[in-house]
């Protein structure tokens, strides 16, 4: 039975001190284009979403950061919301912009060829950036639904140059402290062309920007059959990969619990981020987060299930025997190499993370000590009344 014995000390080390962020949304109601579905319980504001939030770290112990979405996250006071997570023993990370769910932003936000719109688009990322300075994040993250429908629509190459002066502008209003992250999906809500629909596109968008600028990767922004660990390797050899998403995917932008669809895949991509030492983020700067939205689940086990698929995955990456690899690959010993990684994957770590979690002082079961508190009967009782928080609230 593999234990913690059986890790390095600088394995132990960065499994143990693994994070993941949090996503608002994701406790609020989710659905299908077709419907969203209520549940009892739901947040109705940001308070109640960090709240609950807050309960996914407390039992699994590596989910100590909340991401915001602004406008759905609006409050009075920032800095009492801050203080308020810090109270639930987590903090306010990434602030993300949304652009996409006002009217005027129909025909595209920061590529929208009327002026006055996308006047009004990089003034809501300025707001977002002064929510930054009040809350303590030092990241802007970007997700634009900007695109077109039919050939000839607008000019894609227009659209290209009005982007890049839009986000010119945007990065200039940062503090030097604080960075921008531009995410790319392939399609949806646009179907002919999107205005960053891969991982080049928001590259070469960054590298005219400076720096602090860098491209997030979503699992489930890519075209079928799309080599993720690959697109991984390219960003970080470029030092521009900021941020990794975490879902799941079988058709497209599906946001389902992470390793649903492909647990191979999530241990592959693991394999490359620690083969490349950017598991720990005060080397690489990439921050990992959980972008999913629970359509039939309850949010707090979903979030509980999807962290742990992605310490397993970590775990099992950390296992991986790197000198047996590399003298495989340097033998060309094609079915040796597989072997090894194989091994790896194949390891039951189970027994590994709870020894783990003993060691820090948490439940080795965390989604089954988490049903056992009562939280959920508790917030579906205390919770009535008021507007559910969920897709555009």
């Amino acid at each position: 039975m593999v234990s913690l014995s059986n890790l390095t000390p600088e394995a132990h080390r960065l499994l143990s001190t693994q994070t993941i962020e949090l996503a608002s949304w994701a406790f609020g109601n989710a659905g299908t284009r077709f419907k969203v579905y209520s549940t009892p319980g739901t947040p109705r504001d940001p308070y109640e979403k960090i709240a609950d939030a807050a309960q996914v770290n407390a039992f699994t112990g590596i989910t100590p950061r909340v991401s915001l979405h602004i406008p759905w996250d609006e409050v009075d006071d920032y800095g009492k919301l801050a203080q308020f997570a810090r109270d639930n023993g987590v903090v306010l990370g990434n602030i993300n912009s949304n652009v996409f769910q006002d009217d005027d932003y129909k025909f595209g936000s920061l590529t929208n060829s009327d002026p006055a719109i996308r006047a009004k688009a990089i003034d809501a990322h300025k707001h977002c950036i002064d929510i930054m300075g009040a809350t303590g994040s030092d990241t802007l993250k970007i997700w634009l639904g900007d695109g077109t429908n039919y050939p000839g629509q607008d000019s894609i190459s227009g659209r290209q140059d009005r982007l890049a002066d839009s986000l010119a502008q945007i990065y200039a209003y940062l503090a030097d402290d604080q960075q921008l992250l531009l995410e790319y999906k392939f399609f949806e809500p646009a179907f002919y062309h999107t205005d960053v629909p891969d991982w080049g596109t928001a590259l070469l968008q960054v590298l005219s920007l400076g720096e602090r600028a860098t491209v997030c990767l979503d699992t489930g922004h890519h075209a079928p059959g799309t080599n993720v660990e690959f697109i991984v390797v390219q960003l970080l050899r470029a030092g521009r990969l900021g941020a990794f998403d975490f879902n799941s995917r079988f058709y497209a932008d599906d946001d389902l619990m992470v390793g649903a669809a492909d647990p191979f895949q999530l241990f592959r991509i693991l394999n490359e981020i620690v083969s490349l030492d950017a598991l720990d983020t005060e080397k690489s700067g990439v921050n990992f987060m959980l972008d999913q939205c629970h359509q039939l689940e309850d949010k707090i086990p979903g979030e509980i299930r999807s962290a742990l698929n992605v310490q397993e995955a970590t775990a099992k990456a950390l296992l991986v025997d790197r000198d047996a690899l590399a003298r495989a690959q340097a033998d060309h010993d094609v079915l040796g190499a597989n072997t090894v990684l194989m091994d790896a994957y194949s390891t039951d770590v189970r027994p590994l993370l709870r020894e783990l979690r003993e060691e820090k002082g948490l439940d080795p079961d965390p989604y089954g000590a988490f049903l056992r508190s009562g939280y959920l009967e508790k917030v579906a009782a205390e919770r009535v009344g008021g507007q559910q928080a969920g897709w555009g609230a």
